[in-house]
């Protein structure tokens, strides 16, 4: 066989290690606004890197179809050099010997079909595509906009009160998006490229912790318009909606159907995550103003909506979605079968479940799922598995709460798609029998499971919550005239109803179940367009001004996380599971921010900077 040398790898291979790695982080912290030419354009240089050169259409296709790209993103191709580029990329994907080359052809062509409008900008107009134009990550991928460098800029220098009004000048709910926000605006942060992203969520938690939103005054209103608004719904969107309008002046009422405000807020997330008191907090704020009535078990119907239409100036419709889809497998009509929702919404007025002795088996794989997991585990069940038909890596719940679930003791069950519901002789349920899956190829994003060759599986299941989705209660106000499309209300690009010059739609009941933030991006959103459509364009001020910037901290630093009681301890009991964020800890991470809406992209608008 010969000697073998077990001599250590290069040192240039162990370090391109560590540039790889460095290369990775610029990717994830890919700003947003940025031209699609030039990612494409730069995913296709490292391949470039990559490739050995052995095969010819890699040898020379990639770089011709380099050099077209660049001539692209310069204003200096044409029609004829963009079909070049895509006979180039054909003929490597068919022909290229490895995944390098054809990787980096199939990358080219999906950019041209992703991408049609950006470069048909560059070669017929000679620029970018209209807005295409990088801007602060954070605040561009929070779906309310919120200004996050200005609060953690004034966290830092102390001012935990300016930092919520900060928050609140487009976000009125500071404490729930500080304790259940799925924080969408780290995923960019710039930060990346240096360590980690900014625990964008944790500080805000620290913010509230240290002033609750309820002590801290909300801004006095405009003067009256003489306006009147309903809103329906006081969930996220609905309140959202109402607070600004309210600001604006204009005189709002809310009516609730059920007895408590705070929609999925408070009949969707269990109090362990987002206790009671504390959705309070922001409610009370919210209530506060002298011009917004709240009328709860004030149910509207088709007729109601009707006779709201005809006696306000403008209606905005935000019902949410909370009602629970339920599977049709057999035995699903069984005794100890129910939706997750209906569970946590009877949670929601503080009727909490005795699952003492009981087997409990959850069906889905998102939040919601998680969180009935979680409650059965402190409603005292024997035992509770999560039965999902995808792999761990697909469930769509936070990786954060199936660490959770899993610590607490709950059972992942995957690559198991429901069949039946077994039934005894009472007619209660007994056991899930399911049928295991195999993984396949990857359709919109995910491997789609496909059954397996092997015997059902046999859960035994005196519980069975159905989380698999929720439902748009439509019916009655597409009996008053709202379009509806499987459910979900249709609405303009403005959130204008179709049919009404005065009913607006929005949140989760115009494009189905997301999540609280895009929710509240929706009501603020249709409070504009509320406003500008009643006559005005109001400029609201938040009371608080952007501090100046401090100079960067480049230094890597370990990101801050928020700490979780133990879970041995926090499984016993609804109380919540998070431990507050220390000042030390704070003004770490409050550091780490990079300060993007002053340095790299420019000094952030007026309107940004206080005025909305």
């Amino acid at each position: 066989m010969g000697r073998i040398s077990v001599k250590p790898a290069a040192k240039a291979d162990g370090r391109i290690g560590e540039f790889a790695a460095a290369l990775s982080r610029r990717a994830e912290a890919m700003p947003p606004g940025i031209c699609p030419v030039g990612v494409v354009l730069g995913q296709l240089q490292v391949s470039l890197a990559q490739t050995c050169g052995k095969c010819t259409p890699c040898a020379q296709g990639m770089p011709k179809m380099a050099k077209i790209l660049q001539d692209v993103a310069q204003f200096k191709a044409d029609e004829a050099a963009l079909r070049e580029l895509r006979a180039a990329a054909d003929l490597l994907r068919e022909t290229g010997d490895c995944a390098v080359g054809w990787q980096a052809a199939d990358m080219v062509l999906a950019g041209l079909e992703a991408f049609p409008e950006e470069f048909a900008s560059h070669l017929e107009a000679g620029q970018c595509a209209a807005g295409t134009r990088q801007t602060v990550p954070c605040t561009t991928l929070c779906p309310a906009h919120v200004n996050v460098p200005a609060y953690i800029a004034l966290a830092a220098e102390g001012d935990c009160a300016g930092a919520v009004k900060m928050i609140r000048k487009d976000n009125p709910f500071p404490t729930a998006c500080a304790m259940i926000c799925e924080h969408p605006c780290e995923e960019r942060c710039r930060r990346t490229m240096v360590d980690a992203p900014v625990n964008i969520r944790g500080l805000k938690k620290y913010i509230v912790d240290t002033v609750p939103a309820n002590t801290v005054p909300v801004p006095r209103p405009l003067p009256a318009t003489g306006k009147r608004v309903a809103v329906v719904g006081a969930g996220p969107s609905g309140l959202t909606c109402a607070y600004f309008l309210g600001l604006m002046g204009h005189e709002v009422t809310v009516f609730e159907q059920r007895q408590q405000l705070g929609g999925m807020m408070r009949y969707g997330i269990p109090a362990y995550r987002f206790p009671r008191q504390r959705l309070d907090e922001d409610l009370q704020a919210i209530c506060s103003l002298p011009n917004l009535e709240v009328r709860t078990n004030s149910p509207i119907d088709g007729d109601g909506l009707k006779r709201l239409a005809g006696e306000y100036d403008a209606t905005y419709v935000a019902i949410g979605a909370q009602g629970g889809k339920m599977l049709t497998l057999p035995g699903s009509d069984a005794a100890g079968v129910m939706s997750a929702v209906d569970l946590l919404e009877a949670i929601g007025d503080g009727n909490y479940p005795n699952f003492t002795g009981k087997n409990v088996v959850v069906i889905g794989g998102g939040n919601v799922a998680m969180d009935c997991a979680r409650t059965s585990v402190r409603a005292g069940a024997q035992s509770v598995t999560v039965a999902y038909r995808r792999r761990l890596e697909d469930m769509t719940s936070l990786p954060a709460e199936v660490e959770a679930a899993i610590a607490e003791g709950v059972e992942m069950m995957c690559l198991q798609a429901p069949e039946r519901i077994e039934v005894d002789a009472a007619g209660a349920a007994c056991a899930l029998l399911c049928q295991p899956q195999r993984i396949g190829a990857v359709k919109r994003g995910r491997p789609v499971p496909e059954a397996a060759d092997k015997p059902l599986l046999r859960i035994p299941a005196d519980i069975a919550l159905v989380a698999v989705g929720q439902a748009i209660e439509s019916a009655p106000f597409e009996e008053a005239g709202l379009e509806a499309d499987r459910t979900y209300f249709c609405a303009d690009e403005f959130l204008q109803a179709p049919g009404f010059s005065n009913v607006y739609v929005g949140g989760d009941c115009q494009w189905g179940p997301r999540t609280v933030i895009m929710a509240i991006g929706a009501g603020k959103a249709a409070a504009a367009n509320i406003d500008e459509a009643l006559g005005f364009c109001h400029q609201l001020d938040c009371g608080a001004q952007v501090p100046p910037a401090r100079s960067n901290n480049r230094t890597p630093y370990g990101r801050v996380q928020v700490a979780e009681r133990p879970a041995r301890e926090r499984r016993g009991d609804f109380e919540c599971v998070e431990i507050p964020v220390s000042h030390e800890e704070a003004m770490q991470e409050c550091g780490r921010c990079l300060r993007c809406d002053v340095y790299g992209i420019g000094a952030l608008t007026g309107k940004e900077r206080g005025a909305w």
